[in-house]
């Protein structure tokens, strides 16, 4: 149960600052979170104890309820911020990208996996670049529109990352990899036309942030005074100028790693750092211990989605990588977020629980 008890860990960490960059506004979204941590927990003690092996028999029919779920969106979901990327479930807001990128891991899984006992080596070994690139990239493809459609460039970029490590995690060979890298490299003058407006100025302000500091760069820029105006120990809880002042956006969302920051310095940081560290590795080891291919694929898969989903909305709120709407998991404010990753890591506590080959 250590990764339960490293997620409920950060999760509670989070907690303390969305109260911290809401409590002023009479916003009560900590308790909103609140109950998101507590459905995520029964989420996992749920995905515990439900054999990860059935997924198997069901990969295509979750890959394309996510589709639908994906395309009611465009349909029928919610718009904040310009967005439409939540449909309206009673109560709860459901944000299917959040889920689109475990169903893929799932599905790639599958896809390179051989299910017989009697099957020690991966389905890969045996691919062309036809069937280890082109075919599932097409169903990687296909979600990934969706998503950017909403707009959700970071979730669509994510799922790319994703199918990236997946086809490392699956032995594909370098010379594939690098031959669709190169594709990938070789198209983004083309994609640029296809961005909309305040895509482009976010990749503009990357190059450099003040050529916009009131526009576009202003809440990288503020981000980056909350993080350095932290120093070593931090102002203390509840003392961010930053988020305290509302010159932070998105405190409690994508930018709550600055916020953290700001209260907590460079030792709280190093800190939160390191609860992610170990429950990546842990995800990492039971990768490395389980036998069985698609346990072995999922379990890997979803410790890269992890890893890369941290790395990079820490490295945005820096300034290292281009500005998305990615949340920081199991911290930034949301239910969507919070349940899903819970889903995730009950799945890999179940495998390293059911280390037996099929």
């Amino acid at each position: 149960m250590k990764i339960l008890m490293i997620a409920i860990l950060i999760g509670i960490i989070g907690i303390m600052s969305i109260y911290s960059s809401t409590y002023q506004n009479q916003i009560r979204l900590w308790r909103m979170q609140i109950i998101w941590l507590f459905l995520g927990i029964v989420s996992f003690l749920f995905f515990l104890h439900y054999d990860y092996r059935r997924f198997w028999d069901i990969t295509y029919f979750l890959y394309v309820a996510v589709i639908i779920l994906l395309w009611l969106v465009l349909i029928l979901g919610s718009v904040r911020l310009g967005a439409q990327r939540w449909l309206r479930v009673a109560w709860f807001n459901l944000q299917p990208s959040e889920l689109a990128k475990l169903i893929i891991v799932i599905f790639l899984s599958r896809y390179f996996s051989k299910k017989s006992a009697l099957d020690i080596g991966l389905l890969s070994s045996k691919f062309g670049i036809l069937r280890a690139i082109v075919i599932p990239f097409l169903f990687v493809a296909f979600p990934v529109g969706l998503i950017i459609e909403q707009p959700d460039l970071g979730s669509g970029v994510i799922m790319i990352v994703i199918f990236l490590g997946m086809l490392y995690l699956a032995d594909i060979r370098l010379k594939y990899i690098f031959i669709f890298l190169f594709l990938i490299i070789f198209s983004l003058p083309f994609c640029w036309h296809f961005l909309r407006d305040y895509q482009k100025a976010r990749l503009m302000v990357f190059l450099n942030p003040n050529a916009d500091p009131l526009g576009a760069g202003y809440t990288l820029l503020q981000s980056k005074i909350a993080i350095g105006s932290g120093g070593f120990w931090g102002r203390g809880w509840l003392l961010g100028t930053q988020s305290q002042l509302r010159f932070l956006p998105e405190s409690h969302t994508d930018f709550i790693f600055a916020t953290f920051a700001e209260e907590r310095g460079l030792l709280g940081s190093v800190a939160l750092l390191i609860l992610y560290y170990f429950l990546i590795r842990e995800g990492l080891l039971i990768a490395q211990r389980t036998q069985e291919q698609f346990g072995r694929l999922l379990a890997g898969g979803i410790s890269f989605m992890l890893g890369i989903q941290v790395s990079i909305n820490i490295a945005m709120t820096m300034g290292l990588v281009p500005i998305v709407g990615l949340p920081l998991p199991l911290f930034s404010y949301g239910g969507s977020s919070m349940v899903v990753t819970f889903i995730a890591l009950g799945i890999l506590a179940n495998i390293e629980k059911r280390r037996a080959v099929f």
